[in-house]
């Protein structure tokens, strides 16, 4: 059985989950970032961003990024990317019921309306955050699905089963900050692939 670190002796292994509204405030900086990428006006991201009190809520990087107002096209596909990171976070906060396997893409106007329809405080009121187990079981399944992509990679092959690695990637990254330390902050998070 996992433990919490608060309750796990110092023999166990210590993974930490986050709180709910850790996960909620990533969760709605996540899709701020990525509506942003794909070209929402700037004064309307501002305007989000003041509405749900985000300000304190994203990392360096994504702090660089909402300030650019001409962003480069690379920097706009990697952050519109985080719809799928933020997909992860909505399951694990309850508002998606299930993650399936990752071959295509989130479905992006559910995700952003989940934010949409609520306030922050209603949004972090209606989430319920999985038991760890739940979360740490999902994350050694994408960690499976992500060595299977890179296996594949190095031998000159495509994806297995009809894995999508870009969305495996995103996942594997929310899943291991869902279970990470609390010292390790989104920017920094391990993917190690």
């Amino acid at each position: 059985m996992v433990q919490d670190e608060t309750q796990a002796s110092p023999a166990d292994v210590r993974i930490r989950g986050r709180t709910v509204e850790e996960v909620a405030a990533r969760t709605l900086a996540l899709l701020v970032i990525a509506v942003k990428a794909e070209g929402l006006e700037q004064r309307i991201v501002d305007r989000v961003i003041k509405e749900y009190g985000l300000k304190g809520d994203f990392t360096p990087k994504e702090l660089a990024f909402l300030q650019e107002r001409a962003p480069s096209q690379q920097d706009c596909v990697q952050f519109t990317w985080r719809y799928e990171a933020a997909w992860v976070l909505l399951w694990a906060l309850g508002y998606v019921a299930e993650l399936g396997k990752p071959t295509g893409t989130c479905d992006v106007p559910r995700a952003v309306t989940f934010m949409r329809e609520r306030t922050r405080a209603q949004f972090i009121a209606e989430a319920h955050l999985r038991p760890l187990a739940e979360i740490l079981d999902q994350a050694v399944l994408v960690y499976r699905y992500q060595w299977s992509i890179v296996e594949a990679r190095v031998r000159g092959q495509p994806p297995p089963t009809g894995l999508e690695p870009g969305v495996t990637l995103e996942r594997y990254h929310a899943l291991n900050w869902l279970v990470g330390y609390p010292d390790q902050a989104w920017d920094e998070v391990s993917t190690g692939m």
